[in-house]
């Protein structure tokens, strides 16, 4: 490899053109001293012939010998001065070619030792130096360098926009940053990050070109990671909603331009996910969704486009078809897909791939999913929207009774925007106090005597009175109903001590009040009891709180904290709807009710199903076991009372004793059961 002098080729051009004007300065200066002496020389020899030139007489006079001693002394004096010039100017040359060296040798000790690579090459491309820094990072001796044109290293996807840089560079004089690929020794490629200079001659054109390379390879790869993690989940590496969202509106795009293209989404849910992160920890949980993953990547026909983990490039590729949108939501696209019937094989194939157990620390989980379905259609604005309908046809699914696929249809797009107005009217009835109190009686079945009541929300709005059965799912869905129930609670209450004022301070007489599952899985149901027993001035045996049965045994150690954190207040406590979940009697046991409600569904049946009036048996004998009250709901006819009398029942309600009624009429029902009288029907 031909190297030039390290004082000739500076990584600065700058540095280049002062070492060069210096050069020349020098060449200059010794130039003229050559010609000055020349000049000095032939005078001097002039002088001395024309002093002994033949015809000259030497019998002058005084005067003359006078005149040539001058002459002699000026020649002397001239010859001094000239050697003390050019002693000095010999002296300014030594000085210059000094900072030349030191300055050619701090170059060399900064281009030996610099972590970038420099190299210089010539107008054709050709390389005239490059430094150590090549072998350190590239892994190339000066001898593999030499042996090879410098663009044979470069990637050759990389090379035209290398190539054109330099010439660029060499044309206007004035070089850019790049970056490129080169490969290094080992077969592997590094990103380097370059910029050129250019050093001209005299005239303006290119001579070399000065190239420093940065190895930024590391520094791509962390930016790639960053860029990679904003649209792809971090525990599965699948697209997040983000790339998903971005890949949908490409193919609605798409589908704009061409009618006969289309696609389906397909909206993914495990169900009753939740549980397996409260019975088995959110590690064995993360290990599971990883493992959903790879199975709903391997649901897929190699026609179908999917999301393979681990893949990523600079532009999305058309395979991001398979998201995570989080939790345990995951969503699908299908493209060239004409008929909902093959978007509900494909949701009837990822079903049965899911379907498979697990194995998760050490036990085998079987889990089911629901899947929602859209298919496209012009009238779509957004993704957004497309997203919303496939969510609307998965709660749909869900409802259907889990497991489904169920496709979109307008109809659940128009009851999605019902139930979002029926949200809007219940906060606004909240706000304007729409709600009302009403009241069933609980009847003792040895005295006949109302005991307490009930306390049931109606909706008053405008001139009709909504049942719960209308607003309450939607309550507990919104959040409202954890404000409903404490204004309920709070009006009960002040209700409670009207009537206990009224009936001579009876305390044996109670109300009964529900607890919704969001209140109960909420921090605040002590605080707010506390509160209301305070305001009110009730005692707290006659408040009894109602939770049911299936809520109190999703998270029994929870809800033993709970139950006995609101008994410590001493109020009672009531399980509802006994007997139509999955309550375990060692857990029953150990909280501290008081009184177990048997569900309607039992009782309206005993009359003529044999097994109902058994279990009803059974659950009054295990109350009176344990030392528990007993309550039946939906009594409605004598022959329901009289078997539960003689059954050994404490209480009961139902339509036999009254509907839910107003204040007044509740009231009424109280006066007529304390002067002896049947109680009548609101």
């Amino acid at each position: 490899m031909n190297r030039s002098p390290v004082s000739n080729v500076p990584a600065d051009p700058t540095v280049a053109l002062s070492s060069d004007a210096k050069t020349r300065q020098i060449d200059s200066r010794e130039w003229w001293l050559l010609g000055l002496s020349l000049i000095v020389i032939l005078l001097l020899t002039g002088a001395i012939l024309s002093l002994s030139f033949p015809g000259h007489l030497w019998g002058q006079d005084d005067f003359y010998w006078s005149i040539l001693r001058e002459w002699v002394r000026g020649l002397a004096a001239l010859v001094l001065l000239f050697d003390v010039y050019t002693i000095y100017q010999h002296l300014q040359n030594r000085s210059l070619r000094r900072a030349l060296y030191k300055q050619g040798h701090l170059f060399e000790l900064i281009s030996e030792n610099a972590a970038d690579m420099i190299a210089v090459v010539d107008a054709k491309g050709n390389r005239l130096y490059n430094s150590p820094a090549y072998q350190k990072v590239l892994g190339y001796s000066a001898e593999d360098l030499k042996s090879t044109p410098p663009i044979e290293q470069v990637h050759p996807e990389d090379r035209e926009r290398v190539v054109g840089a330099a010439e660029k560079a060499r044309l206007t004089g004035r070089g850019e940053r790049l970056e490129y690929r080169m490969m290094h020794k080992d077969g592997s490629w590094k990103v380097l990050e370059s910029t050129a200079s250019v050093i001209s001659d005299e005239r303006g054109r290119t001579r070399e070109i000065v190239v420093v390379n940065r190895d930024i390879t590391d520094r791509k790869r962390v930016e790639d990671m960053l860029a990679h993690n904003i649209l792809h989940d971090r525990l599965t590496a699948l697209p997040n909603r983000a790339l998903f969202l971005d890949r949908l509106r490409q193919v609605l795009v798409r589908a704009r331009r061409h009618t006969d293209y289309k696609f389906a989404v397909l909206f993914i849910d495990i169900d009753e996910f939740r549980r397996v992160n409260e019975s088995l920890g959110h590690s064995a949980g993360d290990q599971m969704l990883l493992e959903l993953g790879k199975r709903l990547v391997g649901c897929f026909r190699e026609s179908d486009t999917v999301s393979r983990t681990g893949e990523h490039s600079g532009q999305p590729p058309s395979s991001d078809v398979l998201a995570r949108l989080g939790g345990d939501e995951f969503t699908v696209l299908l493209e060239d897909v004409c008929h909902p019937s093959d978007a509900i094989r494909v949701a009837q194939r990822i079903q049965a791939k899911l379907a498979r157990p697990f194995e998760a620390l050490g036990q085998d989980i079987v889990l089911e999913a629901s899947v929602g379905i859209v298919m496209s259609s012009i009238t779509y604005l957004g993704p957004d929207e497309i997203l919303r309908d496939a969510e609307l046809a998965l709660y749909r699914a869900k409802s259907s009774g889990k497991a489904q696929a169920i496709v979109f249809d307008p109809a659940m797009h128009n009851a999605a925007l019902n139930r979002l107005q029926l949200e809007r009217d219940l906060r606004r009835a909240l706000e304007f106090k729409e709600l009302r109190v009403h009241y069933q009686p609980i009847v003792s079945l040895s005295s006949g005597k109302i005991v307490g009541f009930e306390a049931l929300s109606r909706w008053q709005r405008s001139d009709r009175l909504v049942m719960p059965g209308e607003f309450i799912s939607v309550a507990d869905e919104s959040g409202l109903i954890v404000n409903i129930n404490r204004e309920l609670v709070m009006e009960a209450c002040q209700q409670l001590r009207t009537w206990q004022a009224q009936t001579n301070g009876d305390a044996t007489l109670s109300i009964s009040v529900n607890v919704a599952p969001r209140q109960f899985a909420g921090a605040d149901l002590v605080g707010d009891v506390r509160e209301i027993l305070l305001k009110t001035g009730i005692s707290p045996n006659c408040l009894q709180l109602e939770i049911m049965e299936t809520i109190a045994m999703q998270d029994a150690e929870r809800a033993g904290r709970v139950l006995s954190d609101l008994k410590a207040l001493g109020i009672r406590l009531s399980i509802d709807d006994f007997g139509v979940g999955y309550s375990s009697l060692s857990r029953l046991r150990r909280f501290p009710v008081d009184t177990l409600k048997i569900d309607r569904v039992f009782v309206s049946a005993m009359e003529d199903d044999r097994e109902s009036r058994e279990i009803v048996r059974a659950i009054i004998t295990l109350a009176q076991t344990l030392g528990l009250k007993v309550v039946a709901e939906g009594t409605e006819t004598q022959s329901q009372i009289d078997q539960l009398r003689d059954l050994g029942c404490d209480m009961a309600q139902g339509y036999f004793f009254s509907r839910p009624c107003d204040v007044a009429s509740a009231s009424k029902l109280l006066s007529a059961t304390i002067h002896n009288q049947a109680p009548a029907t609101c």
